[in-house]
């Protein structure tokens, strides 16, 4: 079969109503393209979450939605094209513009998917294998680069249609100030974001208060308006970032030890025992496994109070995590009281001594009344 007799084939696309035809077969073969399109990405996304290559698997995942989309707009949109060669509809007279705009939208959706599936992966691979992962500054340089994406798409699509992007950035710089003026408040936020981000003075997880203010909890997020704080009790507290530029903030997280210090007392008729228990407490707290004893270390008696003497116990633990720190506190607070017994002393609690005057007899409850307390003779016996 020559060529021509092979063209002859195709003279059904020709005619008065050949472009039906062609429009027939443009959608058909977008249809099909897609089909195929679809089991291609499917399997080729299969294969590479086998490899430990992250951005083939970022890649594959970022163009799933937007590569199909793809197809159906290049479809339509010559289709559209057939349609107004030959009807000259006004309707279908913005097809091209149309299309530059669907095709530039979807690259931009293709990018800042692309983004959010690298910034996925780098926390997943990193919590996998691991390494400390710095949500914060994963989380900043996403936003950035998705920022990013946005504004060039918008000025590239302006520029498709037509519009000067210099009068665009002139007109843009003349509305900032006015915007600036009205929405101060939002600007402070956003450069007070930014602030967190560069200074890092607290990231996501971290537990945080400020004593200026109260404010105390565990970061979940860190927007560029707002920072969400899980207080204690559970729930949300929203402050705006501006605030974090005027007040003192405390990151207990970042501690490297816990302190234990505690005042503790025992009976005066036990002070000739007191060098003794301070000696064996500072022993036992310097052999402790979770006491760090290369930090500060003290134990030493400390005061005459009114119903004790009392000793200090200065030390650090080596955990800083909350819950582990208070199991070593009350172990380290059970054998001071053991060491104490040991010593044959006690732990002092509040006492009053009272002196009567002479003459004066304290009478239990019991015996009030009786005539023998009162002075009289004693009850006859029968």
């Amino acid at each position: 079969m020559d060529l021509n007799t092979w063209l002859d084939q195709f003279k059904f696309l020709e005619g008065e109503w050949g472009w039906i035809s062609q429009v027939f077969l443009v959608v058909l073969l977008a249809m099909v393209a897609n089909f195929f399109l679809k089991r291609l990405l499917k399997r080729m996304r299969a294969r590479l979450e086998k490899t430990r290559n992250l951005w083939d698997d970022a890649l594959i995942r970022a163009l799933e939605r937007p590569l199909p989309w793809l197809v159906w707009v290049v479809g339509l949109a010559t289709a559209a094209q057939i349609v107004y060669l030959k009807t000259h509809s006004a309707l279908f007279a913005f097809v091209e513009p149309v299309r530059d705009v669907a095709v530039i939208a979807l690259l931009a959706w293709f990018l800042i998917r692309f983004v959010n599936e690298a910034e996925q992966n780098i926390i997943t691979q990193r919590e996998r294998e691991g390494r400390p992962v710095d949500h914060t500054t994963v989380d900043a340089v996403g936003k950035l680069l998705r920022v990013t994406v946005i504004i060039t798409t918008t000025l590239v699509i302006l520029q498709t249609l037509g519009y000067s992007i210099s009068g665009v950035l002139a007109f843009g710089g003349i509305g900032g100030i006015a915007v600036g003026f009205a929405a101060k408040d939002l600007l402070a936020n956003f450069f007070g974001g930014l602030m967190i981000y560069l200074d890092r003075p607290f990231a996501v997880g971290d537990w945080i208060y400020s004593p200026d203010r109260e404010i105390e909890g565990t970061v979940e997020k860190i927007g560029w308006r707002l920072t969400t704080i899980r207080t204690f009790d559970k729930r949300p507290l929203y402050v705006p970032n501006a605030t974090f530029t005027s007040i003192a903030v405390v990151n207990p997280s970042r501690m490297t030890h816990r302190r234990i210090y505690e005042t503790i007392g025992i009976r005066y008729d036990d002070l000739d025992k007191m060098a003794a228990i301070c000696a064996d407490v500072e022993a036992m707290l310097r052999a402790h496994p979770d006491i760090d004893a290369t930090q500060t270390l003290m134990v030493h008696f400390n005061a005459f109070n009114a119903s004790s003497v009392d000793f200090f116990v200065y030390t650090f633990t080596k955990t800083t995590v909350w819950t582990e720190y208070h199991r070593i506190k009350q172990d380290v607070l059970l054998k001071i009281h053991a060491i104490i017994a040991e010593h044959g002393a006690q732990e002092a609690f509040p006492t009053r001594t009272v002196h009567l005057p002479e003459g004066v007899q304290v009478v239990p409850p019991e015996l009030a009344g009786h005539p023998q307390v009162e002075g009289g003779e004693p009850p006859a016996r029968g």
